[in-house]
Formats: C-alpha cells, sequence, structure tokens
C-alpha cells in the first residue's frame, strides 16, 4: 500500500510482522489492527499494510480457527 491509510473494516497484512489484521482505527500516523478472531491491537505503519487476496484471507481465517481449535480442546 502507499502511505494512504486503509479504510476501517478493510483486510490487511502487515508486511513488517506477517500478521493479517482487520482495520480497527486509525491514531497518528499509525493504523489500529485487531487479530482476525479478535485479540490484542497492534499499530502499523500504512506503508508496510497491503491489500489480501481472497485466497490469502480465507488461508488466514482457517489458521485463526484451528488455532482457537487447538487452544480450546487442550484445556
Amino acid at each position: 500500500m502507499t502511505d494512504e491509510r486503509p479504510p476501517i473494516g478493510e483486510t490487511v497484512r502487515d508486511e513488517e510482522t506477517g500478521r493479517v489484521g482487520e482495520v480497527t482505527g486509525h491514531h497518528g500516523r499509525y493504523v489500529q489492527l485487531r487479530p482476525l478472531l479478535g485479540g490484542r491491537e497492534w499499530d502499523a505503519e500504512p506503508a508496510r499494510l497491503r491489500q489480501v487476496s481472497t485466497t490469502e484471507l480465507l488461508s488466514a481465517r482457517v489458521a485463526a480457527l484451528n488455532s482457537l481449535t487447538r487452544r480450546t480442546s487442550s484445556t
């Protein structure tokens, strides 16, 4: 992406961390992202974000659900 901030609700990949998240807000020059299934938000610079393809989004959602399933079944 450019230095332009993506709109709230858009799903993007943070190229610095490799994480996929949903845009939840803008704070100063940063974009606030939340993991797909909720959790702790993190800040990212708009220049290091990129839109995700449909395939990447599906893959990220499956990975998040698998992780959630592993956590809940081990308790």
